[in-house]
């Protein structure tokens, strides 16, 4: 069973599970099941008996969305969590996979974030209410896996990014919102974009399709209590980043940063050897290569619709 399923990252996990003969994969849905509450869930585990549960459905958002609905961003990914763990155990699950975030770590951890840094500090505050509710899941796995022997792994991936993301502006994450902007102003001939914060902050991001590999190499190989980082090991900083949108996206504008705004956490990079020496896993897309992918989803995406201005082809733009 994959909750989240039809979700940004789920999709992907799902196709990578229906590859083997062997495994039937159920995908329970909201309209169904909703997995803040307890009744529903453990009707759902009574209906499907799935033997693994990877855990991926989420309430999500950037920093716009954690500061507007903290309470619900705390509440809701919580109960999901905590909640699906307990009945998993009280049904007989064989394995539980659970979908952390780097959010988690403390504001200021030493970079490169090592999972043992985990518990030394608070997190960012703006989005510190998201972060420790998935972060209940670790503290739970553990304390099941010493009590019980339920055989729970907490994994914590970086930023995620990839064709089709979201791009709602109320509620994307960074990359995403970035090439919306970009792509918007250059076809109405805008000058300039608003960016929030001082562009010195800089983030880690991991293509969907990489991380949807390593949920599955761990779901497969991994039985162990420890969290595990799930990245890249680089990171770039968010004025990076966006001359790199610029440039993918064609947008000659300038930026004007809102320092009013806050950055978030000022630094985000994983140490990710643990990840490779429990299971091998390694990220293989480019990070140039991805963000191409993404806008040029986006792109195709919005000329399926119409929305389109007078916007320069992407062939174009990354053949010049």
């Amino acid at each position: 069973m994959v909750t989240g399923g039809s979700g940004f990252l789920g999709r992907h996990v799902v196709d990578r599970l229906k590859r083997y003969d062997d495994v039937d994969v159920f995908i329970p849905r909201s309209r169904d099941y909703n997995l803040v509450n307890s009744a529903d869930i453990e009707v759902l585990l009574a209906d499907v008996k799935p033997d693994l549960i990877i855990h991926l459905a989420a309430v999500v958002g950037g920093i716009g969305a954690n500061q507007k609905s903290p309470g619900r961003f705390f509440y809701d990914n919580l109960m999901m969590g905590v909640q699906l763990i307990e009945q998993a155990r009280l049904h007989g699950v064989k394995k539980f996979v659970a979908v952390g975030t780097v959010c988690a770590y403390p504001k200021f951890t030493p970079v490169p974030f090592k999972e043992d840094d985990l518990w030394n500090g608070y997190p960012e505050e703006t989005n510190a209410p998201y972060g420790l509710a998935k972060k209940m899941m670790l503290v739970q796995a553990q304390s099941y896996r010493q009590q019980y022997g339920f055989n729970s792994i907490f994994l914590l991936p970086s930023n995620l990014y990839g064709p089709a993301d979201n791009f709602n502006p109320e509620t994307s994450h960074v990359i995403p919102a970035l090439i919306r902007k970009c792509v918007e102003a250059r076809e109405i001939g805008a000058k300039q974009i608003d960016v929030w914060g001082s562009g010195q902050a800089s983030r880690e991001f991991l293509y969907v399709e990489d991380c949807a590999d390593a949920l599955i190499l761990a779901a497969a190989r991994y039985d162990e209590g420890e969290p595990v980082n799930i990245g890249t090991g680089t990171e770039i900083t968010i004025a990076n980043l966006i001359d790199l949108i610029r440039r993918l996206t064609g947008f000659e504008g300038e930026v004007g940063w809102q320092d009013d705004k806050p950055d978030g956490q000022p630094r985000r990079c994983l140490d990710v050897t643990r990840a490779f020496e429990k299971f091998g896993f390694r990220a293989t897309m480019t990070f140039e290569e991805g963000l191409k992918n993404t806008v040029k989803w986006y792109e195709e995406k919005r000329r399926a619709k119409g929305n389109v201005v007078r916007a320069k082809s992407y062939e174009q733009r990354a053949n010049s």
